[in-house]
């Protein structure tokens, strides 16, 4: 679908005001066939700004209208690439709020990337490791992940609801399938590693048991390969994702082998739409 931006002039609004509003949105979003995927409050200047995608701009005002009235002065159509270009990463301010704890982790990280860096030099390198950028942010706007931070070769994401971290998952190796089968070279793979439980967030980053369990097994995965802990595999069974035994891994820090699973990229027969904290 197209991805539109729209401007609304809310002079004299309050962060907590337009948050409402936007989880207003949210809640209605499906009846008109949008998916909202950030906004962005601009509080000295009383400025609101939507990004979603829509069939059309009447569709994304409809919803507007219907949840809060605040419907926008201007809307644009806008290049997926260039808004990932220009905002570098994109996530819900909803988020911040802290709406649930429980939080899905992915781990991505780029094969070979020193190697590459070392074999092409700086500047081409980066070229590359912007490709790889887009190709995984763009799937983290299409499944509604929230980018955590860039950790040089790979990116590290956190989701509410696990379909949506393994539908992500399942659209950077495509992605990168994609990129490949189109003649791109040098051929780019990334490794993915996921986790499940209550991260801490501080200073605009997560930590814990979950957050340093996706890394570990993002670590463990071949190139190519989408490995999850046993409780991603538990959640997205009851999603209608398939996830084989993948054997058990030895983890730097952890004193046991771990079982590990692989994510199988086909389309689940059934998602559900609920948060998972279970």
């Amino acid at each position: 679908m197209p991805l539109f931006m729209d401007r609304h002039d809310l002079a004299g609004a309050t962060a907590e005001q337009v948050m409402q509003a936007h989880l207003s949105d949210l809640g209605i979003e499906a009846k008109y066939g949008v998916q909202f995927l950030s906004y962005w409050f601009d509080a000295d200047n009383g400025g609101a700004f939507c990004l979603a995608r829509a069939p059309k701009p009447d569709d994304m005002q409809a919803v507007h209208r219907e949840a809060h009235g605040l419907t926008g002065n201007e809307i644009i159509s806008v290049s997926e690439d260039n808004v990932l270009r220009f905002l570098g990463k994109i996530s819900n301010p909803v988020d911040a709020q802290g709406t649930s704890a429980f939080r899905t982790i992915l781990f991505t990280d780029l094969e070979g990337s020193t190697s590459l860096l070392q074999e092409v030099g700086e500047s081409a390198y980066m070229v590359f490791l912007t490709e790889h950028d887009l190709i995984i942010r763009r799937a983290l706007v299409v499944s509604r992940g929230h980018e955590v931070k860039h950790t040089g070769d790979g990116i590290m994401a956190s989701f509410d609801d696990v379909s949506h971290a393994l539908q992500c998952a399942a659209a950077i190796q495509d992605g990168f399938d994609a990129r490949t089968a189109a003649g791109g070279t040098p051929e780019l793979r990334v490794r993915i590693g996921l986790a499940a439980g209550e991260p801490v967030d501080h200073n605009d980053d997560m930590f814990g048991s979950a957050v340093n369990l996706a890394s570990r097994i993002c670590g463990a995965a071949d190139a190519g390969q989408v490995l999850a802990s046993e409780l991603v595999r538990d959640l997205g069974v009851k999603k209608g994702y398939s996830l084989d035994e993948a054997g058990n891994r030895v983890l730097k820090g952890y004193p046991a082998p771990t079982p590990v699973f692989e994510l199988r990229r086909t389309r689940p027969n059934t998602v559900g739409a609920g948060r998972d904290q279970s």
